[in-house]
């Protein structure tokens, strides 16, 4: 009974659950993002003068300025789109069957983000993790909060994106189909861990993060299918993913709308695999604080 509220997700996907069309749904989604990530880059680099073209490649390579991140964030747009055009065409679902009723969304997003940002205030202001004295200083404070608008719209459509496609369309679809939770808790989740598996980036460190984000994606498809909305999750991944690329990054890559800087990047395995537990145990306590907010 617990997850009786997913219903509100499952019923829209029941006339299109089949598994055939949901596997020819995700090969679509695919195709259709990296032709839609591709063409914007292919149309940016024709219209840049040739001078520029490799200084834009480079920028959306490492994003470590404002523009290469804001460009790379804004690209996986193209993810949300491809997932609504599938759900439109191939299941005859509209937004706000992926999103769930819109006053539930609302009123759940809101609760769990002001939860959330409570809970990462606290963990940054008091020990054992001071924040100013575990970094430092990235971009200026002046032009981090007039840029603040556009690094939050950026990263609304970045996470909302991966929740549309995770656990809007994918984990919804299975749920129609299929009465185990276990298969549309861990499906999902092992495709977006997949998704975050890069060991030629993240070292000998690519296997924890992919558990990591393993994790991250079993914490937002159970508080989906709790709330029968996608309110609780977008809002536990826009503040999670806010905190990583806007208040305090890595340093080099992907650092570039950051505040704060810890002096260490990827390449630096052993400070990197040190934090990695604070940042289950924050997912752990950012799961239960949403639950508290939605009284779930």
């Amino acid at each position: 009974m617990r997850y009786s509220r997913f219903a509100l997700l499952t019923e829209p996907a029941r006339p299109s659950a089949a598994l055939w069309r949901l596997a020819l749904g995700l090969v679509v989604v695919l195709a259709v993002t990296l032709g839609l990530s591709r063409g914007v880059v292919a149309l940016v680099e024709g219209l840049a003068p040739p001078r520029a073209r490799a200084a834009f490649l480079d920028a959306l390579t490492h994003a470590e300025d404002p523009l290469g991140m804001l460009a790379l964030l804004g690209l996986t747009g193209a993810l949300g789109l491809a997932t609504l055009v599938v759900a439109e065409t191939m299941h005859w679902r509209g937004l706000q069957s992926l999103l769930g009723p819109w006053p539930l969304f609302r009123a759940q997003a809101l609760r769990v983000a002001l939860a959330l940002v409570a809970l990462n205030a606290a963990v940054a202001l008091l020990p054992p993790w001071p924040l100013r004295a575990a970094s430092e200083p990235g971009l200026d404070p002046g032009l981090w909060l007039a840029l603040l608008p556009l690094t939050l719209l950026a990263l609304l459509v970045q996470t909302g994106s991966e929740e549309l496609f995770f656990r809007g369309y994918l984990q919804s679809q299975l749920g129609a189909r299929l009465r185990m939770p276990v298969v549309w808790l861990v499906v999902p989740s092992a495709l977006f861990a997949l998704g975050h598996y890069a060991p030629g980036h993240y070292g000998g460190n690519a296997a924890t993060i992919a558990l990591w984000s393993f994790a991250f994606g079993l914490a937002a498809a159970d508080l989906t299918a709790r709330a029968g909305s996608l309110g609780p999750a977008i809002a536990l991944h826009m503040v999670n993913n806010t905190m990583a690329v806007a208040v305090v990054a890595l340093s080099g890559d992907m650092s570039g709308l950051a505040l704060r800087l810890y002096p260490f990047g990827v390449g630096d395995e052993t400070a990197l695999a040190a934090l990695l537990p604070a940042d289950l145990v924050l997912i752990g306590l950012s799961w239960l604080a949403a639950r508290l907010a939605l009284r779930l």
